[in-house]
């Protein structure tokens, strides 16, 4: 039988990337998002809810997240789900289920805030990302 492991998630940080790097030199970058969902309930009542997922992108994408992305901006993720599970030192069981990212997209207008410079969170005046960055990743080079 076959398998497919793919998700599409679109949604805003939650906090700024945390973006490290590994041993080897491979850019990691790991960030939550929120997604809202927005229904009318059979009583006509509007509800809403969010679902909090946590991402990890690497690579020169992670670079580039790092760099243009902060709390609150929009984003399109394109990856596959990982689970992990450990136990504690108490021998508690505890598992995660993220998401690593393998494309992402600008969403929300960042073209046109570039446009005007608008300030990142250094504070420096955002500039266009290069049309020639690579955003290429070679998946050996991810450590898992």
């Amino acid at each position: 039988m076959a398998s497919l492991n793919k998700v599409f998630l679109m949604g805003n940080l939650t906090r700024d990337p945390e973006l490290r790097y590994t041993p080897a030199g491979l850019a990691v970058a790991s960030f939550g998002i929120a997604i809202n969902r927005a229904w009318t309930a059979k009583t006509g009542e509007q509800k809403e809810e969010v679902c909090y997922v946590d991402i990890n992108i690497f690579g020169r994408r992670a670079e580039i997240v790092g760099e243009y992305f902060s709390k609150g901006s929009p984003i399109f993720i394109e990856g596959r789900l990982q689970f992990n599970q450990w136990e504690t030192k108490e021998g508690q069981k505890r598992s995660t289920l993220r998401v690593v990212a393998d494309n992402f997209q600008f969403i929300g207008g960042l073209a046109k805030r570039q446009a005007e410079g608008t300030a990142t969170k250094e504070g420096k005046t955002q500039e266009a990302i290069p049309e020639d960055v690579n955003l290429d990743i070679n998946n050996e080079e991810i450590p898992f």
